[in-house]
């Protein structure tokens, strides 16, 4: 793949009256496409782990504790270390990481196939989010990379290949796993190995063009936030995420359950419903970033949590057919805040995306992660269908967005 190369004449001109501009960074389809897929891959296998745990909770004769205990422990590395991760290579670039934490997660697969005992689950469970929790931040980093300049399409078109495969991995789960047991996860390493090749292709990109691409977008460098603009926006975003991603873990969790309970649906109609929300909640996420690019990241986010308040509080009181229309326009505009809150953070601190994104993606599975644990504990107590009369409530925590620092604007006085 090549890079266009702009023509300068060699006409000498003072700073002053020079018209010439730095050339614009190129949108490269193919690379944020294959960023788009690997993640498919990558989240495809990570959603096959909680879809086996019946079964291993069948064949290793395992408590809910033990159970959990597998949870947290991948939890813990795919979300705790990312941060690190992402840190550690904004100082000193690993372009080969990419390939080589698949490579990571492909031991875990044989690891998860083959283990015998629960120690070896969890030890498996642990190097599957360790190669997780390497993929995410530098695979955001090469989507931007790649992006000239459309920062939200192309993180949003990286989010939206991380959602499909999360999809697609119980079903291929239930459909490969299931029936033939515990050997059968090695199946999953097909797609580790496919997600290593189109790994090392995007670094091969990133070693030819990265250099290149990376002064193009700099070429009007931003300024970011001060260290107290910084910490307020953190904070914000903190709140935002929260919000969000407890709000959604709520539909992605338990939306059948509160379907079963409330209208009398059997599994099978709950799950067409599930899907339906899941569909949207896809669509919202694509087009948020292309959205954000154009109308800015903070009016996105303002549209995503308020514009979608009415909606989430009339949920508990709809009937069947309109709780289906509701849940759909929660589910598009919910998770259109997503990229932008990705982009903008990644804006607010220039210089540090693996760090940023991987705050962000870390963020993103711990929260939903003890969400849905302590929405289930709410649910003992107090019914589903409390529940979400609860959570509806969630949306209106978008009145922090006001305390955002406006980035767009100070770009512009720039």
């Amino acid at each position: 793949m090549t890079t266009k190369t702009a023509v300068l004449d060699n006409t000498p001109v003072s700073p002053a009256t020079s018209t010439v501009a730095p050339e614009k960074a190129t949108f490269f389809v193919r690379i944020v496409g294959a960023a788009a897929f690997a993640h498919l891959l990558n989240d495809l296998i990570q959603a096959m782990l909680p879809a086996i745990y019946p079964m291993l909770k069948a064949q290793f004769s395992l408590n809910f504790s033990e159970i959990g205990m597998i949870a947290l422990t991948y939890q813990v590395t795919a979300s705790l270390l990312q941060p690190w991760v992402g840190l550690y290579t904004d100082r000193h670039p690993k372009p080969y990481l990419l390939p080589s934490g698949m490579i990571v997660t492909l031991l875990g697969i044989a690891l998860l196939a083959t283990a015998g005992s629960y120690p070896m689950l969890l030890v498996a469970a642990a190097v599957v989010g360790i190669g997780s929790a390497t993929f995410h931040p530098e695979a955001s980093r090469v989507a931007r990379l790649a992006s000239g300049g459309r920062f939200g399409t192309a993180q949003s078109t990286f989010q939206v290949g991380g959602n499909a495969g999360s999809a697609i991995g119980p079903l291929l789960t239930a459909a490969i796993v299931i029936p033939h047991g515990q050997s059968a996860v090695a199946w999953f390493m097909v797609a580790a190995l496919i997600a290593v090749a189109v790994l090392f292709r995007l670094t091969r990109w990133t070693l030819t063009h990265g250099h290149v691409q990376s002064k193009r977008l700099t070429r009007h460098p931003m300024e970011g936030l001060g260290r107290s603009g910084v910490i307020r926006a953190v904070a914000v975003i903190c709140v935002l995420m929260f919000a969000k991603f407890v709000y959604i873990a709520s539909f992605t969790n338990y939306f059948t359950f509160y379907l079963i309970e409330r209208f009398g649906l059997d599994v099978r109609e709950s799950q067409i419903f599930l899907f339906v929300f899941l569909a949207s909640v896809a669509i919202g996420t694509f087009a948020g970033g292309p959205v954000g690019d154009r109308i800015g990241r903070k009016a996105v986010i303002w549209v995503s949590f308020l514009g979608v308040a009415p909606f989430a509080l009339a949920l508990p009181y709809a009937n069947l057919f309109w709780t289906a229309v509701l849940a759909s326009v929660i589910g598009l505009m919910m998770s259109s805040a997503f990229a932008a809150l990705v982009v903008y953070a990644q804006e607010a601190v220039p210089g540090r995306v693996g760090l940023v994104s991987g705050l962000m993606f870390g963020l993103m599975f711990g929260i939903g992660g003890v969400g849905a644990a302590g929405l289930g504990q709410l649910a003992d107590g107090y019914g589903i269908v409390r529940v979400y009369g609860l959570t509806s409530f969630l949306p209106l925590l978008g009145l922090a967005t006001a305390f955002l620092p406006n980035i767009r604007k100070k770009m512009q006085n720039r």
